[in-house]
C-alpha cells in the first residue's frame, strides 16, 4: 500500500456539482447500451461507478459522485453509455456484489465503488481482474496496484457544521442523524458534537446533543420519524449524515415550518451537497422562506472527476489512499443562513483547525 497523501480538489473543484442535475431515476439499474463516445476519449477507456442505496439523486452522497463523473465526461466528450461513462444502481445491499460484476463483465475499464459498504465487492472485484482498475470512496482497500482508496475527513466539516449550530439554536438543543454506524458516520457525528461543544464554550452556555440511528442510509420515513421526535422534545437544529434517509428529515422540518413564523422555525443541516434547495418552503403567512441553515460539502464528485482524469491520461493512482480535508479543500461547510456571527465563528474554526490547533476527534466521546 503506497503512503496515504493529502490531495487538493480547490474550491472552485469542490463546488463543481452544485449546477449539474443528476440523470436517471430510482428504478435505473442498468447502463445504457452502445452510445458513442466522442472528444479525446480513448473508447478502450471507460468508466462506471455502482452506487450505494439511495440512488444518483439522492441529493447527497451518491449524487455527488454521479455528478463528478458527469462532468468528467463533458469534459472528455463522452457519452452516457457502456461506451463512455454510467451508473449501476444499488437499491438493495444484497445488490452491490451482482452490481460490481456487472460493471467488470460491460467491460469498464474504471469502476468506483460509491461508499464503504462497497468495500468488500471492490475487493473481491479487484482480486479476480487485476486488469480493471477500482477505486473505493470512503474506504482503503491495501494491497491491491489496481485499487484506489479516496477518504475524506469528514470530521473536519462537521465540527463546522457543529459551531454553525451552537451559534444558531435558540433551545441549547441540537441533533444528529445518522444512517448505519460505523466510522465513517463516526466521523461526522464526532465532529459535530466536538464543534458544538466547542462553540457552546465560547458563548459561555452547554447545548445538548442527540444522536440517533436510523440503521439505513435509504429509509425517508425512519429518518422522518426520528427527526420528529428530535423535534418534539426541543431541538431547532438537526444535523445529518444519512444519505436518502435525511428526505425523511426534510420533510418533517418543512411539516413543522408550515405552521410556524420565519423566526420560530426549526432548521436542517445538510451534508456532502449543499441542501438548501432542499429547504425551500412557505411558512404560515405564505412567504418563501429556507430551513437549511448550512450544509457540510464534501468533493466525492470532484474525486471520482479527478481519478477518472487521471486514470483516462494513463496516471492512474492505483495502490494509493487519497486523503481530502479541510486543508485542501477537500471538504467544507456553506455560508447557507448562518447570522455573520456564527459565520466569523465558524472562520476562527476553519483556521483553527487548518493550524493544527484543534484536533477534530474521528470517534464520539461516550
Amino acid at each position: 500500500m503506497k503512503k496515504a497523501k493529502l490531495f487538493s480538489l480547490g474550491a472552485a473543484t469542490l463546488a463543481l456539482g452544485l449546477g449539474l442535475t443528476a440523470c436517471g431515476s430510482n428504478n435505473d439499474k442498468t447502463a445504457d447500451s452502445g452510445a458513442a463516445t466522442g472528444g479525446d476519449v480513448d473508447k478502450a477507456h471507460t468508466v462506471a461507478m455502482v452506487t450505494d442505496i439511495g440512488g444518483v439523486d439522492d441529493r447527497s452522497f451518491n449524487q455527488s459522485a454521479w455528478e463528478g463523473l458527469q462532468a468528467w465526461g463533458k469534459e472528455h466528450g463522452a457519452e452516457k453509455g457502456v461506451n463512455g461513462f454510467d451508473y449501476i444502481q444499488s437499491n438493495d445491499g444484497s445488490e452491490y456484489t451482482t452490481n460490481i460484476d456487472s460493471a467488470v463483465s460491460q467491460g469498464f475499464k474504471t469502476i468506483f465503488g460509491i461508499g464503504y459498504l462497497l468495500q468488500p465487492g471492490i475487493e473481491a472485484a479487484a482480486a479476480q481482474n487485476p486488469d480493471t482498475q477500482f477505486g473505493i470512496i470512503d474506504s482503503v482497500i491495501e494491497g491491491f496496484d489496481n485499487v484506489v482508496s479516496a477518504t475524506f475527513k469528514d470530521n473536519e466539516a462537521a465540527y463546522l457544521a457543529g459551531i454553525a449550530a451552537a451559534y444558531t439554536t435558540k433551545t441549547d438543543k441540537v441533533g444528529f442523524i445518522g444512517g448505519e454506524e460505523g466510522v465513517v458516520i463516526d466521523r461526522f457525528e464526532a465532529g459535530f458534537a466536538k464543534g458544538v461543544e466547542d462553540g457552546a464554550k465560547n458563548l459561555g452556555k452547554k447545548i445538548e446533543v442527540t444522536a440517533k440511528y436510523a440503521a439505513s442510509f435509504g429509509d425517508p420515513a425512519k429518518g422522518k420519524a426520528l427527526a420528529a421526535d428530535m423535534y418534539k422534545n426541543g431541538a431547532d437544529i438537526i444535523y445529518h449524515a444519512s444519505g436518502g434517509t435525511g428526505a425523511g428529515l426534510f420533510q418533517e422540518a418543512a411539516a413543522l415550518n408550515k405552521d410556524r413564523a420565519s423566526d420560530d422555525k426549526v432548521w436542517v443541516i445538510g451534508v456532502d451537497s449543499d441542501q438548501q434547495a432542499e429547504g425551500v418552503y412557505k411558512n404560515k403567512d405564505g412567504e418563501e422562506d429556507n430551513f437549511t441553515l448550512t450544509s457540510t460539502l464534501k468533493g466525492v464528485g470532484a474525486a471520482v472527476q479527478d481519478i477518472s482524469t487521471r486514470a483516462l491520461n494513463d496516471e492512474f493512482p492505483g495502490g494509493e489512499s487519497l486523503v481530502y480535508g479541510l486543508k485542501d479543500g477537500g471538504v467544507d461547510l456553506t455560508d447557507g443562513f448562518l447570522s455573520d456571527d456564527a459565520k466569523a465563528a465558524v472562520k476562527e474554526a476553519k483556521q483553527n483547525v487548518i493550524d493544527g490547533k484543534v484536533e477534530v476527534p474521528e470517534t464520539p466521546g461516550k
